[in-house]
């Protein structure tokens, strides 16, 4: 997202300084996620079943806070795939890309889901419950998608930065959550080889498709 975020700012006439709607766009991203995560109270699981709670303190409870925890992750996620068709849509990037995205983060989707699900259920809830607090973490993820599609096909302007907003708000997720989650309970050589296999898969995609 940020290739094209820097191809659309070339192509609008940013000259020698096409690299500042990518740079601003990316560190915003990142930044309106770490205030997000600072502000917005939700639980991680930690190593040995460990639960640690962040942002502001709260009387919720833990399954909430969880619920909350994937939520925060589905909206960037969410915007990335709205931003990415939206850039699509108009000339900024092909649509095929826009579709290798949103399968990539649809295929981590189902890992997500069940990280919210089988602890909610290992607390003794129903698996329906269990089921539908999975599936509802990822309402945020439509609302975004579509407000980010919308944004930039209404306010072409803005597109280079939003591309790169949502590119920094991706990193911050996988670097501040994702990446060192899967590290945990000695499963890092696993962890780290299925991340190498991840990258490859989608950069075949990208380039085959693209």
């Amino acid at each position: 997202m940020l290739a094209p975020s820097i191809d659309y700012a070339e192509q609008s006439g940013y000259g020698i300084w096409s690299f500042v709607p990518a740079l601003t766009g990316f560190l915003v991203g990142g930044l309106f996620l770490r205030v997000i995560d600072g502000v917005v109270p939700h639980l991680h699981m930690r190593p040995m079943g460990l639960e640690e709670t962040e942002g502001t303190p709260s009387s919720l409870s833990s399954t909430a806070l969880l619920f909350l925890a994937v939520t925060i992750h589905n909206i960037p996620e969410g915007l990335a795939i709205g931003v990415a068709f939206g850039a699509a849509g108009e000339g900024a990037a092909t649509i095929a890309s826009a579709i290798v995205l949103a399968l990539g983060i649809g295929l981590q989707n189902f890992p997500e889901g069940a990280a919210l699900s089988m602890p909610i259920r290992a607390k003794g809830r129903s698996k329906s419950h269990a089921f539908n607090m999975g599936q509802s973490s990822a309402l945020p993820e439509i609302v975004s998608a579509t407000l980010g599609a919308w944004l930039v096909t209404q306010i072409t302007i803005i597109l280079p930065y939003a591309l790169a907003f949502a590119a920094g708000a991706m990193v911050f997720v996988c670097v501040e959550g994702l990446i060192p989650n899967s590290q945990t309970n000695g499963h890092n050589k696993v962890a780290t080889i299925a991340f190498m296999f991840g990258f490859a898969i989608m950069m075949t995609l990208d380039v085959a498709l693209g």
